[in-house]
């Protein structure tokens, strides 16, 4: 993959809410809150290790909208293409656990900001411009009509200009509201990408497929997707094992050049956030891509998504640096002086 000029991320933004200190809802007095969202969370934590990213997205326009749009400036993005809307952004509610006691999330986002975000208003082809790099996932067209046209049209576009394409299809079958086929739209729209971002539950859901989860299933359904959906040239895959809510163990696997790839296991006992592992090795694997070759950027996007579990927030805050010494196999956590 050629060095980027310019990433475009395009997804919903979200106020999240959530008791501090691993407290119940029904214990807490006040919440903290952050503002994320898968794609942005991709593209923050890129701009965070030096990558030119743009984010487009619709918000409310008010003073939460308003907030939002700090955030990202924070973050290193450019927001100069987000539309206002009269609708509230989205938000979810995240009771945090710990040990055996589940995480739990409750969302507020149907009919939000991002649901009536106006596909007419976006010049796609001017936005990619400039741009070497296109990253969307199945969340986005699940929320609404308007933002599967948005994206359908996003991609049309980057396949004219030659984009690289990553997709991380993420289906949610509680998200499809609006009367579409979840399946049907994802496949579709992988079609229109260069890069998948997801594994063998992805590739059955998405092709209604029974492939196993094991290294040979994960080859064989490498190969299928990779039929049906011929512009898709590379699989990168991440494998989670949950001990507890505190406790994770991952590692990642691809299948490039028809070739199989796969990481050392790293282990996270003290899991301080999970909200955005998985992005987080999205922004790694894109950034490993642009700058390493795709052994080196695999094992790079597995160290940022092991180093995600220790910050709070949506957001992956490490440097590249933090993160080559994890992938170099530095976990002591020493204090640095």
């Amino acid at each position: 993959m050629a060095r980027a000029q310019k990433i475009i991320t395009f997804g919903e933004v979200l106020l999240r809410l959530s008791p501090a200190e691993n407290r119940k809802l029904s214990q807490a007095k006040s919440l903290d809150f952050f503002f994320g969202g898968t794609e942005m969370n991709v593209g923050a934590s890129l701009a965070f290790m030096g990558e030119s990213v743009k984010h487009i997205t619709a918000v409310s326009n008010d003073i939460v909208g308003d907030a939002a749009l700090s955030s990202m400036r924070q973050y290193g993005l450019d927001v100069s293409s987000v539309q206002h809307v009269d609708h509230p952004i989205g938000q979810y509610l995240l009771e945090v656990g710990s040990g055996m006691r589940s995480s739990q999330i409750a969302y507020n986002r149907l009919n939000g900001s991002f649901a009536n975000i106006q596909p007419d208003q976006i010049n796609w082809n001017s936005e990619f411009e400039d741009a070497s790099l296109f990253h969307w996932t199945g969340i986005t067209p699940a929320i609404s009509e308007n933002a599967y046209q948005a994206l359908k049209a996003a991609l049309i576009s980057a396949n004219a200009k030659g984009l690289d394409i990553t997709a991380d299809p993420a289906y949610r079958s509680n998200l499809w509201q609006y009367g579409r086929n979840g399946q049907e739209v994802l496949k579709e729209l992988v079609s229109l990408s260069t890069i998948f971002i997801g594994g063998v539950n992805e590739i059955n859901e998405i092709l209604g497929t029974s492939f196993g989860l094991d290294r040979d299933g994960f080859i064989e359904a490498s190969k299928y997707l990779m039929t049906e959906c011929p512009n898709i040239k590379q699989v990168f895959d991440k494998i989670r094992t949950g001990l507890s809510a505190s406790w994770q163990k991952i590692y990642g696997r691809a299948f490039v050049d028809n070739t199989y790839l796969e990481t050392d296991e790293l282990e996270i006992t003290q899991v301080v956030d999970r909200i955005g592992t998985g992005d987080a090795y999205a922004a790694g694997l894109i950034y490993g891509l642009h700058h390493l070759d795709a052994e080196e950027a695999l094992n790079f996007a597995n160290a940022a998504c092991a180093l995600k579990h220790t910050i709070l927030g949506d957001v992956n805050l490490v440097s590249v640096a933090e993160i080559t010494e994890v992938m170099q196999g530095n976990t002591g956590g020493r204090i640095k002086r």
